[in-house]
């Protein structure tokens, strides 16, 4: 695989393949982490007198729907660059091969969001030529979707010149650290809602980690698999028969030992700290409690090389948001490597002003889980 350093640029018209799938709200931003994170690529290609041409999607549109244009994210680049960045309204077209044919080197121009194609989520052929033409070079700089098998994900580089951007090649080499040679004691920590989408990193992790701490609604499928009531909290029951034939008395594995239980997750009615054994019937399993959050803080003091992605509750909730910004406030506060990942865990800790306190925040949750459960990526495939 090829990086920045390994090609020049200078007068070269370069497809970059971002990722600002960012968050909306009354038509602003939440959150520009994902536009800063592939600001030094921009910059980079910039001081090389390229001519950049970004490439990304935007949410899931069924068709050209207004409120996934990328046009205000052209705005924020424009902010944070402190130069014009250009907005065209597609991705191919007469419009677009005039728009890109204009630009200059040092200039930079955002297309519209590639999704508003279908040919772009199914690898389409002609697609990915239309898209080739607009440039003569390549860089994959969207880790978010690199494990996604999509058109400018793994078409592109079939057609030009390819490396990877400096936010890819700094993933690769953290995410490959915790993998193949991290400091130990290693401590994992899995939270959020699904475990099928985290099962093989939790397969990975129950081998090589010294601690893996299973946390949030995933970890009711675990202990419903142990035949632990949890009245009406969240479970996958087609996953529980697949996580009793993981080896569930490994002292590794740690999950809540108290928990904060509610009828109501809105959090309006009272809530209790009960034993994780001790779920009425009407009860949901919320957030975790301060015994467990006193033995994970105690757990995560001591390590060399901590990981995580997906909060301890329904963290939205003032009222269960104890335990995810315990974990938070303990990763932080440690002294061992950390690697944090998964929108919602990255949510919490911009929240918390605390996202400047962790070593790497990985920009792709799905792509970090899948990397570390050793699955081929075709993102990073196509580079090679």
């Amino acid at each position: 695989m090829k990086f920045l350093r390994d090609l020049s640029f200078e007068n070269k018209r370069v497809l970059v393949r971002a990722d600002f799938n960012v968050s909306l709200k009354d038509d602003q931003i939440v959150s520009d982490f994902r536009i800063q994170a592939v600001l030094p690529t921009i910059k980079h290609l910039i001081q090389k007198k390229a001519k950049v041409i970004l490439l990304s999607h935007l949410g899931r549109p069924k068709d050209s729907e207004e409120q996934y244009s990328l046009e205000i994210v052209s705005q924020r680049l424009s902010e944070l660059l402190g130069q014009e960045v250009g907005f065209l309204n597609d991705c191919i077209g007469p419009e677009v091969e005039k728009g890109v044919e204009d630009l200059k080197p040092g200039q930079i121009v955002l297309l519209e969001n590639l999704r508003y194609h279908k040919q772009e989520k199914e690898n389409d052929p002609e697609f990915v030529k239309k898209l080739a033409q607009l440039g003569e070079m390549y860089v994959n700089d969207a880790f978010g979707v690199i494990h996604r098998a999509h058109a400018s994900v793994v078409g592109l580089p079939k057609h030009l010149p390819s490396c990877a951007g400096l936010l890819l090649e700094k993933e690769i080499k953290n995410l490959s650290k915790v993998l193949d040679e991290p400091e130990h004691p290693l401590t994992v920590i899995i939270g959020g809602i699904k475990i099928s989408t985290k099962i093989e990193v939790i397969k990975e992790f129950l081998e090589s980690a010294d601690h893996l701490i299973l946390a949030g609604a995933l970890a009711n499928t675990v202990i419903s698999a142990k035949g632990i009531a949890i009245g009406k909290s969240i479970v996958e029951e087609r996953m529980v028969e697949e996580v009793k034939r993981l080896n569930l008395t490994n002292t590794k594995l740690h999950i809540p030992v108290d928990v904060v239980a509610s009828s109501d997750p809105s959090g309006k009615s009272s809530s209790r700290i009960a034993p994780t054994g001790n779920i009425e019937k009407e009860e949901m399993i919320l957030d975790s409690g301060p015994d467990t959050n006193h033995l994970f803080e105690d757990i995560i003091s001591q390590s060399k090389t901590i990981v995580w992605n997906g909060p301890m509750g329904l963290f939205e909730v003032e009222e269960f948001a104890s335990g995810s910004r315990a974990i938070a406030e303990a990763i932080a506060k440690t002294e061992g490597f950390s690697l944090v990942g998964g929108g919602d865990t990255i949510t919490l800790l911009e929240q918390l002003n605390l996202l400047d306190k962790i070593d790497h925040v990985s920009t792709g949750g799905g792509a970090m889980l899948k990397f570390l459960a050793r699955d081929e990526l075709p993102g990073i495939e196509a580079l090679k």
